[in-house]
């Protein structure tokens, strides 16, 4: 019975103690689990660039089609044969160019039988004048009688006129001739041939070829009356210059200025017809070509700009993520201006000098702890 009891006391004690220890073990880590801190969320590495302050161009941008100064039809002026085509069909040529040659064996002959008559009358006319002279010393002394004087006067006075007319006819057999020479009156680049060698021509047959002037050339294109205010007030601060662009080249940039804008409204487009010149000495610009006006009517001062790659979108609009108190993502809605190059204008919603979230956007959201990183600006851009 004594060793039944000490046996049961043994094992009371040593399960109390067992228990005693469970229940440590059990403390010591559920203490440590309770009292132990949550981890703390690692701080996502974000590049940042800082919002600036700078001058901003500002720039309306049209449609616009390309148009010729100057494009003509070469209309044979005199009739005959074409006789040589001294330009190709489609050359580049100079002002005063030889374009066409006519046959003008007939003209030639024309040309010598009026200077012949002309020559005629000009003898004609000396004697008529040496008569005169002598009829008016007879007439002096009474040998001559008035009748026959006048006779004389009006002898010379008609030889005069006969000769006035030979030399006005010299002039137009001479000026026909010249006709048949058809010669560039601008620089610029022919068309089609219409009239091959051999074939005969004159004033009803149709042009021969067409010119074009390609430099400089125009840019035509319609700005909305909602614009016209502030082209105004643009071309009044002096000229207004443009930038002009190809849709399928829009890296090359060619300069201008608006020369030209219409004095009426179109009433059903609400519309008004402009134009800008601009250079084109390498005559890669042809009439009839698509191009992009852009007239830079301003420059906004002191505008502040953020990278483009920082912006996102969701259902409230435009936002971005700036560094917060204590390195956490800050959410931030934004309204935007225009943009220039790798910048956008930021109308509402950021601070000078704000570090804005320029990268792993994906990857932290509003609260999010982050670690900046440098990054640089984009430069602006005229484009």
């Amino acid at each position: 019975m004594r060793v039944v009891t000490a046996t049961l006391a043994s094992l009371v004690v040593v399960g109390a103690a067992a228990i005693a220890g469970v229940q440590f073990a059990g403390h010591y880590f559920g203490q440590a689990n309770a009292s132990a801190p949550p981890a703390a969320a690692m701080a996502m590495p974000v590049p940042v660039a800082s919002v600036v302050k700078q001058d901003l161009p500002i720039y309306l941008d049209y449609p616009g089609r390309i148009e010729s100064i100057r494009a003509i039809a070469l209309q044979a002026r005199v009739s005959g044969y074409v006789e040589s085509q001294p330009a190709a069909d489609g050359a580049d040529v100079k002002s005063g160019d030889l374009l066409y040659k006519i046959d003008s064996r007939d003209l030639q002959a024309a040309l010598d039988q009026a200077e012949a008559q002309a020559e005629r009358d000009a003898a004609a006319l000396d004697y008529a004048k040496a008569n005169f002279a002598r009829g008016e010393e007879l007439a002096k002394s009474g040998f001559v009688a008035k009748d026959a004087y006048d006779q004389r006067q009006s002898a010379m006075r008609q030889a005069e006129a006969a000769l006035t007319l030979d030399r006005a006819a010299v002039a137009a057999a001479r000026l026909n001739l010249g006709y048949t020479e058809i010669r560039a009156p601008f620089a610029g680049r022919l068309g089609r041939d219409q009239a091959a060698k051999g074939a005969l021509v004159g004033s009803l047959s149709g042009p021969l070829n067409t010119l074009v002037q390609l430099d400089p050339i125009y840019v035509a294109f319609n700005p909305s009356e909602s614009d016209l205010a502030e082209i105004a007030r643009a071309r009044a601060a002096g000229k207004l210059e443009a930038e002009i662009t190809l849709p399928d080249d829009p890296g090359l940039t060619r300069k201008g200025e608006l020369t030209f804008l219409d004095n009426v409204v179109d009433k059903t487009t609400g519309a008004i017809a402009a134009r800008v010149t601009i250079a084109n000495a390498d005559f890669a610009l042809l009439p009839g070509q698509y191009a992009r006006v852009r007239l830079h009517v301003k420059d906004e001062p002191d505008a502040l700009m953020a990278p483009q790659t920082a912006l996102g979108s969701s259902q409230m609009g435009k936002f971005v993520y700036v560094v917060g108190a204590g390195d956490k993502a800050e959410l931030r809605l934004v309204d935007l201006g225009p943009a220039a190059g790798g910048l956008v204008n930021v109308v509402k919603g950021l601070n000078d000098g704000e570090r804005i979230i320029v990268g792993n956007l994906q990857k932290i959201g509003p609260g999010s702890p982050i670690r900046p990183l440098p990054s640089p600006t984009p430069a602006p851009s005229s484009q």
